[in-house]
């Protein structure tokens, strides 16, 4: 059995065992009968739509004096809460925005959080008893900005049809879910996801380090709705270091959602770590539901949905036939995707919703479906982003190796 200090003594004088999730499971399913001797960290993580994400910001908007305190606020159009410090005739406002709080359709608090991370300018209006205040600003100008979840990383979801011969609204679908069992939704990074591979908790406590949208911060504990069967958690970073291709805003038939990553190196102290580590997609359960009334319907696995090859989006600009309005660019989610200059891997999610947009199959990925009651449901939306949380994991191995990242200590912290 290992120390914490022992690992990090190892990751200090470059030692230290690191694999990536993936590359741990590729070990599993080559064979490999790997023990805690054999490995010293393992980095996890996960990327995609979480509600339950907010931020804290304490914006300047004036000269102290000129106004008493802020009654209302938005920024760049999307409301924000006041408070909950007044800041009496300081000139500056505390405000808690949602990730899915919406100035419209197409722009909401998801959208807000990776422009103020980009660096772009903000528009802020305040509104006080006897006056309205308009300013801007960016990242630089807050003095404090902090983003937080609610629930996150949930070891597991459920993906969602309608049963009903009708379109239904709904945040899990772009253009409302069309019935009766004509597609599914999933979300979800199955194998990769850090309480996936901590179901115990051994690892991953309140306190532990944690990256959120890459930037360093905190588990501060469990999430709401989070329960032993279904974990979540609650974690909390500085804007300042987050990385805008693991953020944004996310565009539903329900209105703008907020996509979030989060990552966990988990140190392997014994072989009951390895045993959570072992897991794979085949065995994770993937519930499906009836969107109208939650009710499970049947089970798939996340092997279903991410043991597949051609899992990123590709564009042949050969194929397309040029329609006056580009029904992929229309209704990409996350304006990843213009048919001038292809797919921006910052932005795509690889959600799939582009494809059956296109009527000209200029689009392609292996989406895959789910058996539903004996029939196949074709997938055609992922609401997480597989890739993109596995370059989060290499990222974090990265700074692990290169000893920016210690669990007892310094990096990370």
């Amino acid at each position: 059995m290992k120390t914490m200090r022992e690992i990090d003594q190892k990751i200090r004088n470059g030692s230290a065992v690191v694999y990536t999730a993936a590359e741990f499971k590729r070990l599993v399913r080559e064979g490999g009968e790997v023990t805690a001797a054999d490995v010293d960290v393992v980095t996890t993580g996960t990327c995609g739509v979480m509600s339950g994400t907010a931020a804290i910001l304490s914006v300047p908007v004036a000269a102290p004096g000129t106004f008493e305190r802020a009654e209302r606020a938005w920024l760049n159009g999307v409301p924000c809460m006041p408070g909950p410090c007044p800041n009496e005739r300081l000139g500056l406002v505390d405000l808690i925005v949602s990730g899915t709080a919406h100035a419209g359709a197409g722009y909401g608090g998801g959208h807000l959080f990776r422009d103020i991370v980009e660096g772009r300018e903000i528009e802020v209006v305040v509104e006080a008893a006897d006056r309205s205040i308009e300013a801007k600003v960016t990242l630089d100008d807050f003095s404090y900005a902090r983003l937080f979840t609610t629930r996150s990383a949930y070891r597991n979801y459920t993906a969602y049809l309608n049963t009903q011969p009708t379109r239904v609204k709904t945040i899990f679908s772009v253009t409302g879910l069309q019935g009766p069992c004509r597609e599914v939704s999933v979300s979800g990074c199955g194998e990769i996801n850090p309480l996936q591979n901590d179901p115990a908790r051994l690892a991953i406590r309140d306190g532990t380090p944690v990256f959120l949208n890459g930037s360093a911060g905190i588990v501060t504990g469990e999430g709401t709705r989070s329960t032993p069967s279904r974990p979540n958690l609650t974690v909390i970073a500085d804007m300042a270091g987050m990385q805008p291709r693991y953020m944004g805003g996310f565009r539903t038939s329900a209105g703008p959602e907020c996509i979030t990553s989060v990552g966990i190196a988990i140190p392997v102290l014994d072989d009951r770590q390895v045993a959570g580590l072992r897991v794979l997609d085949d065995e994770i359960a993937l519930p499906v539901a009836d969107i109208n009334t939650r009710r499970v319907l049947d089970t798939a696995t996340y092997a279903d949905v991410w043991q597949r090859p051609n899992r990123e989006v590709a564009y042949y600009p050969e194929w397309c036939e040029g329609c006056s309005a580009c029904a992929a660019a229309v209704i990409c989610p996350t304006g990843a995707f213009t048919r001038e200059t292809g797919i921006d891997r910052d932005r795509c999610l690889a959600c799939t919703a582009c494809m059956a947009a296109c009527p000209n199959n200029a689009l392609e990925a292996g989406e895959g479906s789910l058996r539903v009651r004996g029939r196949k449901v074709p997938i055609t939306l992922r609401q997480s982003g597989r890739t993109l949380a596995e370059d989060l994991c290499r990222d974090l191995k990265e700074m692990v190796l290169d000893a920016r990242f210690t669990f007892t200590g310094g990096g990370g912290r």
